[in-house]
């Protein structure tokens, strides 16, 4: 059986033209310094360890964004939620992770209160506004890593090719092996599409992104309750 640990260790080891490893490689351009893989790999093993054997839903989207999951660790999880900078949103880092300081790995000077992600806010606030505990959760991408356009930088997304999804199929399929699931929740289309070429039941709802919000909270609060 796959320990949170090995787990983790394992997805850094992946390399790719035009995708950023979070927790293998350093963003030479918008780390703070050196230790930013290292951080990420932390912040990203707390978080599964406090819900692994805990957790009954996963909620599976397409892939890193550069304003989440790229410096915070963690998917659909920004860095500024991580800071205590969406406080006044009723987002908590504890609701994150309890059992770690959380720390920036962006520079100061790209973003001063580190960067925020329109998706994460309305993911962790969806938990917040239904009173539904986030350590019931696990969040996730088909793709685990952030894929990004060669020609405008790291600071972009772009959609996992082919290939890259089926690379990131053998990670899937390790996390729904550690975490034992008992309700597995696809976010958009390609989503539910790679979970359903896994032969994986899953429920698809709506991705919240470009005006998809108030159809993505709907959808969730009924599966969710």
């Amino acid at each position: 059986m796959i320990m949170c640990d090995d787990f983790v260790a394992d997805l850094c080891a992946y390399r790719a033209a035009g995708v950023f490893n979070p927790w293998g490689e350093r963003d030479h351009f918008h780390d703070a310094d050196d230790d930013g893989a290292l951080i990420r790999c932390e912040q990203l093993t707390c978080y599964l360890r406090e819900r692994i054997g805990k957790a009954d839903t996963l909620l599976c989207a397409e892939a890193i964004g550069y304003q989440g999951g790229h410096f915070s660790g963690i998917p659909m999880t920004s860095e500024r939620l991580l800071l205590g900078g969406l406080i006044n949103k009723g987002l908590s880092p504890e609701m994150v992770f309890k059992n770690l300081a959380p720390r920036r790995t962006s520079s100061f000077k790209v973003r001063p209160h580190g960067f925020t992600e329109p998706t994460a806010t309305i993911v962790w606030g969806f938990f917040v506004k239904q009173g539904i505990d986030p350590y019931r959760v696990v969040l996730w991408n088909a793709f685990p890593w952030h894929p990004y356009h060669a020609d405008r930088g790291l600071l972009s997304n772009r959609t996992p090719d082919p290939q890259e999804l089926h690379d990131g199929h053998r990670v899937l399929l390790q996390l729904l092996e550690l975490g034992c699931f008992r309700r597995i929740v696809a976010v958009g289309e390609k989503s539910a599409l790679q979970l359903l070429q896994l032969g994986i039941n899953a429920t698809k709802v709506r991705h919240p992104a470009n005006g998809g919000a108030e159809k993505f909270r709907e959808q969730l609060r009924q599966v969710l309750g």
